[in-house]
């Protein structure tokens, strides 16, 4: 089976790497949503991801990807119980997809043929402690997302139906793409995710030249370019397992939160969900570059990844949401070093 394309080898599209990257350290953040043009990486860049992280280990027959027998569920029929490494799970959510098969549903073959009643774990069981990943999800039926909705705030799916009582762990970070020309999304979901990149087709010509030079060698040589990118993988890697490590140890200022808090406020941010990510974002990206504690500079660099999905529209004002942030930090941090100079 061919490798994914090493995540470093992604040209360009620093944000979104920089997002899922502090979603891989903390995946409370809230998962990540993608808006921009086709083919510009954003599927490649979660594979990619998802195949340089460490391995989890899982019961191995478990559907739900249980770490231990005691977290397997008790519907579950083990056929081993051995414990076994695996790379990170990486579900895809298809456009049309049922309900049945999201949640899971009664095994009608097992019911029609042995008369017993057993359930059929959906998508929601495979993705357990990995990525679900979600391609126009500015198109998903309506129902689909309320049930999405429901697991992404409790972690856990829950089905009462056809004579099954069943439940199970459903802990993943939600990948979601889209072109925001073919409509947008609910506000309802557009608030589960913590952050929210745009990204664009490359304009410059060496860009574009370098993106297919990259995929002409990972599809003609493919074991002499996985071996070109394997250590700058593995440097994402150790130093997302040390922002792992340090992430509870790593302390926000009470100036800092007041910093989040009062942009927020500044922004008409409605509830308290904004900041809450801010802060959580601020504190993994200070973990992941090795601070000891998250200052101004944090909050400014992720404040529009954090915020742009969150903001009521203003009839009043034609400003896109990065240019009423920036001008937002501007006024209540005052101008960058940059900008000052």
């Amino acid at each position: 089976m061919t490798q994914p394309y090493p995540f470093s080898a992604i040209v360009g599209q620093d944000d979104m790497r920089l997002a899922m990257i502090l979603t891989a350290i903390d995946p409370g953040i809230g998962g990540v949503l993608v808006f921009g043009d086709r083919g510009t990486g954003k599927s490649t860049a979660v594979r990619g991801l998802a195949a340089l992280l460490p391995s989890i280990e899982r019961v191995e027959s478990c559907p739900t990807n249980a770490e231990t027998l005691d977290d397997c569920p008790d519907w579950a029929e083990l056929g081993s119980t051995k414990i076994v490494k695996t790379s990170t799970p990486v579900v895809d959510l298809p456009l049309g997809v049922t309900e049945d098969r999201v949640l899971g549903a009664l095994d009608i073959e097992r019911a029609l043929t042995r008369g017993e009643k057993a359930f059929q774990p959906g998508l929601l069981a495979a993705a357990n402690r990995g990525y679900l990943y979600i391609d126009e999800v500015n198109l998903l039926e309506d129902h689909i997302v309320d049930l999405l909705l429901d697991v992404a705030q409790s972690g856990e799916n829950v089905i009462e139906r056809e004579g099954l009582s069943i439940r199970h762990a459903a802990k993943f970070v939600l990948i979601g793409s889209g072109n925001p020309e073919e409509g947008d999304l609910r506000p309802q979901l557009l608030d589960r995710f913590g952050l929210s990149v745009e990204v664009t087709t490359p304009r410059d010509i060496d860009d574009r030249v370098e993106v297919v030079k990259r995929r002409q060698s990972f599809e003609t040589d493919h074991a002499a370019f996985m071996k070109r990118w394997r250590a700058a993988d593995t440097r994402i890697r150790k130093k997302i397992l040390a922002a792992r490590n340090r992430l509870s140890e790593t302390a926000t200022p009470d100036a800092t939160l007041r910093d989040a808090s009062g942009l927020c406020i500044a922004l008409g941010s409605d509830g308290l969900r904004g900041e809450l990510v801010l802060l959580r974002a601020a504190r993994a990206l200070a973990a992941y570059e090795g601070a000891v504690e998250v200052s101004q500079g944090h909050l400014r660099r992720l404040a529009t990844m954090v915020l742009s999905h969150r903001l009521r529209r203003d009839p009043l004002d034609e400003a896109g949401s990065g240019v009423r942030i920036a001008r937002a930090m501007a006024e209540h941090f005052g101008p960058t070093l940059a900008a000052a100079e």
